[in-house]
């Protein structure tokens, strides 16, 4: 048998143990497959039935989500005409809430059947529908009237289906607003469902299919593992595995080679031949090495000395930067003191005109500006103590102070602010939150556009909400970091946000900024301390 061996090559030897391991893998993976399209089988009716929950529990949300909104309007509202109100809500809901060219959208009736919005039936509006059947004969609004005097639920009924233009199976969920009674509902299409799992079957199989890909391929490399680790290969191959264990470890330290003759198999005395080469190369590249790692060290020596002059350098340069702002924002102050002096002297003993109204709106730009670059530099040397600052009273003191830069651009500060709201901040980082969102809003606002400034309390905290008419805001997060700006034809540093973004950050103040083609709002949450 040894003798056998000696003469036989590892290729014939491990091709007996890959044909067997082959066999098995086979029978395996047939084994795989059918457990796996079994439980494929059991996933789709699962599926199925999750994405038929998920989706009833979200048109629920919508209906529910659509009723609070009516009755946050409902409550905080102050138009004393009714319809008035009842029109801006429904104009509110088809705008927000109904989607283009989708089947997904809110329709709200009165419970003696009169339609006042349903998007997928427009010529219905203010009709009586209290009869309305589907091509069945099922009295579709009478159900739905009397799941939502039950206190809210699920309807299935056929109706047509906007995006297909034809009648298909529905479930709608609907609820009661009772101040004015409303019936406010919304609904999915079932063969929507039916097309998603059909996708979703696709999907599973290209799943299935790849996953069985997968175990074949992770079959097959571990055949080479497998045959490599059978007994009989190892009890053979051990002599040479020693011969070369013994040869590498001493050539780390002595250039020695191997003899062919202490080799039994063919295919190592290839082997044997690269391996001589590589302990020759090896040597020879150690030598070689070492001669240049004794340059590279001394050139790095060299290249860190260079670069610890730059750092110093541009430490400097930075020193200088730093002293250069300081001393240049101080030397603004003193003349714009006096500009903004001399122009109140001016109106006081000549009146008002329209060229020092431009003068005065230019003049309090540059002294926010200069409010900016002066909060920058102390900000991080000073501690800014808080005290109980009327936020209303100091909030209207800043629109006055703009109101003649918004008139001069063009623009009418619209204010809405609740007396007497009080909160423990600094005034100066407050007045930097608000001078620049007053500032921002005149300079983004469109044109002959009014801006709005709110400002209550909800759920213990004083929200401050500034309002414009202007260009969408594509990135709403990036606004607030160092230097970015929307447009930059706009003018400025792009740092007033960032100021207020720092500001908000270390305070707490919760920001959310909404913004569309139409409008755009930033909000700010003010948690308020117990007197």
């Amino acid at each position: 048998m040894k003798r056998y061996f000696q003469k036989v090559s590892l290729s014939a030897i491990n091709l007996y143990g890959v044909m067997i391991l082959f066999l098995f893998a086979i029978l395996f993976t047939f084994l795989v497959i059918f457990e796996e399209y079994r439980d494929f089988e059991q996933e789709e009716v699962l599926l199925r039935q999750n994405y038929l929950t998920a989706q009833k529990q979200h048109i629920q949300d919508e209906a529910e989500r659509v009723l609070t909104y009516i009755r946050y309007e409902y409550s905080r509202s102050k138009i004393q005409d009714q319809e008035m109100l009842k029109e801006r809500i429904v104009s509110s809901i088809e705008h927000l809430f109904s989607k283009k060219n989708s089947s997904s959208y809110i329709f709200i009736y009165t419970l003696d059947g009169a339609s006042i919005s349903d998007p997928n039936k427009p010529k219905n509006l203010a009709k009586k529908m209290a009869e309305l059947e589907n091509a069945k004969g099922f009295s579709i609004l009478k159900e739905l009237i009397q799941k939502a005097k039950s206190g809210g639920g699920y309807v299935e009924y056929l109706w047509d289906n906007p995006v297909k233009k034809e009648l298909s199976e529905k479930i709608s969920y609907v609820t009661m607003f009772s101040p004015w009674g409303w019936l406010v509902g919304t609904g999915v299409y079932l063969d929507e469902i039916e097309d998603l799992m059909m996708e979703r079957k696709r999907i599973l199989k290209e799943r299935l299919i790849k996953y069985m890909m997968e175990i074949l391929t992770l079959a097959t490399i571990l055949f080479g593992f497998a045959f490599a680790g059978m007994k009989l290969i190892n009890g053979i191959i051990r002599n040479e595995i020693d011969t070369f264990r013994d040869f590498f470890k001493k050539s780390v330290e002595h250039y020695i080679v191997i003899d062919k003759k202490q080799i039994y198999f063919k295919e190592f005395h290839i082997l044997v031949e690269y391996v001589n080469e590589m302990v020759s190369a090896v040597h020879q590249r150690n030598y070689e090495l070492k001669r240049l790692n004794a340059s590279l060290e001394k050139k790095v020596l060299e290249k860190t000395a260079k670069l610890q002059r730059q750092m110093e350098y541009n430490e400097q340069l930075v020193s200088i930067q730093d002293s250069f702002i300081k001393h240049s924002i101080h030397e603004i102050n003193t003349p714009l003191a006096v500009i903004m002096t001399h122009i109140d002297i001016y109106k006081m003993k000549y009146g008002q005109n329209n060229y020092l109204s431009k003068i005065e709106a230019a003049s309090k730009m540059i002294a926010n500006i200069y409010d900016d670059l002066s909060y920058m530099v102390k900000k991080d040397r000073i501690i800014y103590d808080k005290k109980w600052i009327n936020f209303s009273s100091f909030l209207h003191e800043r629109i006055v102070f703009f109101e003649e830069i918004a008139v001069g651009n063009g623009h009418k500060i619209q204010e809405e602010i609740n007396e007497n709201i009080i909160i423990y901040f600094n005034e100066i980082e407050l007045q930097r939150i608000i001078d620049n969102n007053l500032s921002n809003a005149i300079k983004y606002a469109k044109k002959s556009t009014d801006i709005w400034i709110e400002l209550h309390e909800a759920e213990g905290a004083a929200v401050l909400k500034c309002s414009t008419h202007s260009k969408k805001i594509e990135n709403t997060k990036q606004i607030f970091e160092a230097f970015h700006q929307e447009e930059t034809k706009a003018g400025g540093f792009g740092l007033g946000l960032e100021i207020v973004g720092g500001i908000c950050q270390k305070e707490n103040i919760k920001i959310e900024v909404v913004s569309s083609d139409e409008l755009t709002t930033f909000t700010y949450y003010f948690k308020k301390v117990p007197l």
